[in-house]
């Protein structure tokens, strides 16, 4: 086997391969060979059937695997011999001549294919020590405590049928059916029949609530509002609509308990315990934004301490993946990239460099993971497919084996319990300080740039 490289430009290596017909014809012989013992041919008894017949009955097709294995030998010899660190599978090129792909399965001709690779950059991990972060926390405080009980206790809160005639106020509960019209036509999701809602809850577009103060069982009214301009359908935002309601039943709230009974409704044994229970999860909250905060804090410090070559493939097969979501989500929404205050071209170049920076972070975390020797056991990775698992109800079994008869799928899950557990090492090492915030400037939306700039899935 002939090895000889053509190209070395950048993260780009090219190879000619030339397997002489004699080496084939050698590799296909000892297949031939081992293949006897085990086919019955009529005429002749078992492992008694001469190599020339074999050939002549499975020649072609046993060539076939030959140089397919030939062609593994030779990727492993070029990466090995080179020591290098494949950024993608190696693109095979095999003759395009017809003759001369059959010279080669018959036997009398050399194999002569090229091989086209990209490599991983090589780069030096830099000290992590040497990174500054400033982590936001908070503190729970009980009045937060105290509102976070009186919505569970809302939400559990009973309500009674008013009497007969009674008029809807604020905080009653009415069941009503509703048909929304834009310019006298019906639109898609604009109509329901027998839906509650608590006045005052806020959770009907703005304007439609207030107005169905005072209507009692039976009435009939139009309701007018309009659909705010950052809605989330674009088809509707900023329009002008009418709801013809029938208001079918109107309740009242009762009161309002916030006692050891609500709490042990709930599993607790007293307010006490439900309080408990309610600090320590907003507590949990707040520590997954916050992470979630000086984690964007250090992969922005970690894009700003490289700049090396990204392999292309890589960076295109990034795109696309971002891109068909971007075209998705403005399908879904049925905005338009005019109404981004954009253009496609603009937007492509934007997540094109969205796409480069996941690539860079994805190989720089790779890169600090494996110089620290960080591994993923298959104890983490199994929880991972068992919480997996869980979100889909009565779906389990079919989750385990879709994830396990796939190794890809499990590199899936793999990964970012990887990337986790490399950010978790460099906050250990890097130099980290803390600041006390109030929950408003923790919980604060970032900007929609750094939203879209996360590794994961580099």
């Amino acid at each position: 086997m002939q090895v000889t490289q053509t190209l070395d430009e950048g993260l780009k290596r090219e190879f000619k391969i030339v397997v002489p017909a004699q080496d084939l014809d050698a590799r296909l012989n000892e297949r031939l060979t081992s293949l006897k013992d085990r086919v019955n041919i009529n005429g002749f008894r078992k492992g008694k059937v001469p190599l020339a017949h074999l050939k002549k009955l499975y020649g072609k097709s046993v060539m076939a695997e030959v140089v397919e294995q030939a062609v593994a030998d030779a990727n492993r010899k070029i990466v090995d011999d080179n020591g290098l660190k494949l950024a993608m599978q190696p693109k095979v090129n095999f003759p395009e001549d017809k003759d001369e792909v059959e010279g080669v399965l018959s036997g009398k001709s050399d194999l002569s294919l090229g091989v086209e690779l990209e490599v991983l950059p090589t780069f030096e991990v830099k000290d992590v020590s040497e990174i500054k972060l400033e982590k936001l926390v908070a503190d729970v405080d009980d009045a937060e405590v105290d509102e976070a009980v009186e919505r569970i206790a809302k939400q559990n809160q009973s309500f009674t049928p008013k009497a007969e005639g009674g008029a809807a106020a604020d905080g009653d509960r009415v069941t009503i059916d509703f048909v929304g019209t834009i310019d006298g036509e019906a639109f898609e999701g604009g109509s329901a029949t027998d839906q509650p809602l608590t006045l005052g809850s806020n959770t009907f577009i703005p304007g439609f609530e207030e107005q169905l103060v005072g209507v009692k069982v039976g009435d009939e009214t139009v309701v007018k509002v309009t659909f705010p301009e950052s809605y989330g359908a674009a088809h509707l935002a900023g329009k002008a609509a009418e709801f013809a309601v029938t208001v079918k039943g109107i309740e009242a709230p009762g009161a309002l308990s916030i006692d050891d009974e609500l709490a042990k409704g709930m599993g607790f044994e007293d307010v006490a315990g439900l309080k408990d229970a309610v600090r320590n999860q907003i507590s949990t909250e707040y520590a997954r934004v916050s992470r979630q905060r000086v984690k964007r804090e250090l992969l922005d410090a970690l894009d700003g301490q490289y700049d090396f070559a990204l392999p292309p493939t890589l960076v295109e097969q990034e795109f696309e993946n971002v891109w068909r979501q971007v075209e998705q989500d403005l399908a879904r929404s049925g905005r338009t990239f005019a109404d981004e205050e954009t253009t496609e071209d603009d937007a492509k170049a934007e997540y094109r460099k969205i796409a480069e920076r996941r690539v860079r972070l994805g190989l720089v975390l790779a890169e600090i993971g494996e110089t620290h020797e960080v591994k993923v056991t298959d104890d983490e990775v199994t929880r991972a497919l068992v919480e997996r698992a869980r979100q889909f109800p009565g779906q389990e079994q079919q989750v385990w084996d879709f994830y396990r008869q796939r190794p890809e799928a499990l590199a899936e899950l793999r990964a970012p319990i990887f990337e986790d557990k490399v950010v978790d090492l460099v906050l250990e090492k890097a130099s980290v300080s803390e600041r006390k915030v109030g929950k408003d400037e923790l919980l604060a939306e970032p900007d929609a740039d750094e939203t879209k700039t996360d590794a994961r899935s580099a």
